[in-house]
């Protein structure tokens, strides 16, 4: 009986994304950025659009793929599905989807896609815009947990307290994002650097998280491409394999009023052990990491989760040397992440990760074979995702 998997069965032959705006700047509609972001990435693997016969999305985008074929003259939509919940955290999970897809015969030519106009809909960081609470709200917002910050926060203060991990830890991370920034035209925050001092004034949001330890707000779009193995090598571009694709959460984690039972976690305890199976690897095989960061507790904790440092190593392994390419000991958010490059709901990050395995990225890590990425931590469920080298089939 053949193992039951997706490792090696698909690989990504085209990146593409938007120009990245401020929350609210985009000139374009969410469906034309979509679009466009599609098209590029058929261009980066040198296809036309109509060859795609699947779309996969999360975190509910409003991208219908009826639509998006009919504009893009597709000759044939085959699949076409959407990762619920978890908001971020489904990023590596669209991407499980689409493999899923073209490893079963469902579909030959998958697009992932995400797209965002906060400009058009509304923004992602705000509370609730209402004048009444009513459910699952109603047992926070009363004690005033009204944004996402609010609420992830209790999580990160637990796992702080219970490991002793210092303020430091937090701004190493933003630091690391903000660097590799630097050298990537793309990233909003290009031009405008971070340092000790401007990450320490700068305003709490809510303790112990300051501005820079919190995600933009971006309009945009990012996309990929996605093949069978066998087709890898008619792109342009080295294969990029995916090794493992997985998502879910613990035993209730979907707990609505705080009282899960393992509640200073980033949702990766049960994840991450099935990700290192269907990879055939472990922490150690690990060249660079791209972690969802909504904040930068949340960047620690899912580090931590995935066998990459302990929890009483924190304060000596996120130091800034340590997390900077090339060569650091664990090269962390090439292209800036969330908190620099740009807020696309993490697909950026999974873009990323592919550029490190092609050699292409703007912070390049010598001899990058493997390359994960972290998706959402502490939302329910969650995902994450481990792409390779040729050389690791």
């Amino acid at each position: 009986m053949t193992q039951r998997t997706l490792r090696g069965r698909v690989a990504v032959v085209g990146v593409g994304e938007t120009t990245y705006y401020k929350r609210g700047q985009s000139p374009d509609a969410e469906f034309k950025l979509a679009l466009e972001a599609i098209v590029n990435a058929c261009a980066d693997a040198g296809i036309h659009p109509r060859e795609i016969d699947g779309f996969a999305s999360f975190s509910n985008d409003r991208n219908d793929p009826s639509q998006l074929a009919a504009a893009l003259g597709c000759r044939d939509l085959r699949f076409s599905n959407m990762q619920w919940g978890g908001g971020g955290g489904g990023g590596s999970a669209a991407i499980g989807n689409a493999a899923a897809a073209i490893a079963t015969g469902q579909a030959e030519c998958v697009v992932v896609f995400r797209a965002l106009a906060q400009g058009q809909f509304g923004r992602f960081g705000q509370g609730a815009q209402t004048p009444t609470v009513s459910g699952n709200l109603a047992h926070t917002v009363p004690y005033g947990l009204l944004s996402p910050a609010h609420m992830f926060v209790m999580k990160y203060r637990r796992f702080a307290h219970e490991h002793g991990v210092r303020q430091e830890a937090l701004r190493a991370i933003a630091m690391a994002s903000y660097a590799h920034a630097q050298a990537n035209e793309r990233a909003v925050m290009y031009g405008r650097p971070l340092d000790e001092q401007t990450y320490d004034e700068s305003r709490w949001i809510v303790e112990p998280w300051h501005l820079y330890d919190c995600c933009q707000e971006n309009d945009g779009a990012a996309a990929m491409i996605l093949v069978s193995a066998e087709r890898a090598r008619d792109f342009p571009h080295l294969p990029c394999y995916l090794l493992a694709a997985v998502g879910g959460s613990q035993y209730r984690a979907g707990a609505p009023v705080h009282n899960t039972p393992d509640y200073a976690t980033s949702s990766f305890r049960t994840v991450a052990p099935r990700l290192y199976e269907m990879a055939r690897l472990g922490p150690a095989d690990i060249d660079v990491v791209q972690s969802y960061e909504n904040f930068t507790g949340g960047v620690l904790m899912s580090i931590v989760e995935h066998g990459l440092c302990k929890a009483e190593e924190c304060n000596d392994f996120f130091v800034l040397d340590n997390l900077l390419a090339p060569d650091g000991q664990l090269p962390l958010n090439t292209s800036g992440g969330n908190l620099a490059e740009c807020y696309m709901h993490g697909l950026g990050l999974n873009l990323e990760a592919v550029r490190q395995i092609r050699r292409t990225s703007t912070a390049q890590v010598p001899r990058a074979e493997v390359s994960m990425v972290i998706s959402g931590p502490m939302v329910t469920p969650v995902s994450s995702c481990i792409f390779g080298s040729e050389a690791t089939l």
